[in-house]
């Protein structure tokens, strides 16, 4: 049985209730091969069960769903059992190669993404499929709808959104009939826009899944300097500033499910390790007023 105090659920699913972000090994800045595949065979060896991805995860316009395929080469590849690896992508949202990001939230093109994400992740159904951002081009219905279509269909098992406001939260749950199970916005120290949908999946039993927690790739690194109250509270605990910000955000409701992004093993397992970390309710209170 696995452990509660590890695990939480997204929808009917139970995962680790620390996940990995797979963005840095496939966009600017990406390791070779060899090291992301340890990257994600370390998570696994540690307890990840969640994975999250999206076919915009690349770097060129003739490399769209880099990602996706290293995450399935990396699951197929492992020698242990993954059949409770949850791996969860997103459409939507692309990169047309020169560094820029556009949308496309058209059903044509979702139903179009969904398909390719599938062949690549090579299964049968996608185990968790996000909306990707909002395309003002495209009426929200039509885009959360497609995703719809998609659940009822049988192609993916479980449907979220990204990038999505208080309004859109509960309009996309309506389409759904009910059947929102997460929402994946930004959230970190640097970042607290994101409270009131954090607050409203926490009152509708959505799993919230904070993407960039520790504020971005190029500002992770210095985390503590940033926020001096992570960095006291690290040394307090004898843990890293990284550790205390998830326990932070693990903190704030049993329904957060962190997806700190990492292409070293020595890094995923620095994050896992947050799970065993207890903040007192001073400790959380004073991070919170940070």
């Amino acid at each position: 049985m696995a452990d509660t105090t590890k695990t939480r659920k997204i929808g009917t699913v139970e995962v680790s209730a620390i996940g990995l972000g797979g963005m840095p090994m496939s966009i600017e800045g990406r390791p070779d091969e060899q090291r992301s595949i340890a990257t994600i065979q370390a998570a696994l060896d540690a307890g990840i069960t969640f994975i999250d991805t999206a076919d915009a995860y690349h770097l060129t316009a003739n490399d769209v769903g880099h990602n996706e395929s290293l995450i399935a080469k990396a699951l197929a590849s492992y020698g242990g059992d993954t059949s409770n690896v949850v791996v969860a992508t997103k459409g939507g949202h692309l990169r047309p190669g020169d560094g820029s990001w556009t949308q496309d939230g058209s059903p044509a093109h979702l139903r179009q993404a969904a398909e390719a994400s599938l062949k690549r992740l090579g299964v049968e159904a996608i185990g968790l499929y996000q909306f990707h951002r909002p395309d003002p081009k495209v009426p929200y219905e039509e885009s959360v709808g497609a995703i719809r279509d998609l659940l009822d269909e049988g192609k993916i098992q479980q449907a979220g959104i990204s990038n999505a406001n208080p309004d859109q939260i509960r309009q996309a749950n309506d389409i759904l009939g009910g059947r929102l199970v997460s929402v994946q916005n930004q959230f970190s120290p640097a970042f607290r826009s994101s409270e009131p949908e954090l607050e409203l999946c926490d009152e509708l039993g959505i799993a919230f899944l904070p993407w960039s927690p520790f504020g971005g790739i190029s500002r992770a690194g210095d985390l503590g300097e940033q926020h001096p109250a992570f960095h006291e509270i690290a040394q307090e605990l004898g843990a890293s500033p990284h550790q205390v910000t998830l326990a932070w955000m693990l903190a704030k409701s049993e329904h957060v499910i962190p997806i700190p992004g990492s292409s070293r093993p020595e890094t995923i397992r620095d994050s896992y390790a947050a799970l065993d970390l207890t903040l007192t309710p001073e400790q959380v209170e004073r991070l919170n007023a940070a």
